[in-house]
């Protein structure tokens, strides 16, 4: 069994804003309050990034077209003693995915966490 890190890309919706500030964080506050509304505090939530076409440098994924955002959040998880990398994203997938009803959800990376040795 190992522990595991999981990365997720949500595309959230904000109506009603004019300003991608703004956007931001009504996306990054509604989604952390569902996850605690859910006891789920130990997910990170913040805004993701897109990289530029042009010159490659990221920016804040979020993109305002009639008063109605779009804004790609980073939710990171860590997942214990699950049985393999797919395990994790299945748990992941499961805990968020039933927090954040209705929102899409994209997993984007996995990482094994290294063994933490505890010193007596």
């Amino acid at each position: 069994m190992s522990n595991y890190l999981v990365a997720m890309e949500a595309a959230w919706l904000v109506r009603d804003v004019e300003e991608i500030d703004d956007a931001i964080g009504v996306a990054v506050s509604e989604a952390g309050k569902r996850l605690n509304d859910d006891d789920m505090d130990y997910v990170e939530v913040e805004v993701g990034a897109t990289p530029c076409p042009a010159c490659g440098e990221p920016f804040d994924s979020a993109f305002i077209a009639a008063d109605t955002a779009l804004v790609g959040l980073l939710l990171e998880m860590k997942v214990f003693n699950a049985d393999s990398t797919q395990h994790a994203v299945r748990i992941a997938k499961s805990e968020i995915g039933g927090a954040l009803r209705d929102v899409p959800l994209k997993v984007i990376d996995t990482q094994e966490l290294a063994e933490e040795v505890e010193e007596n």
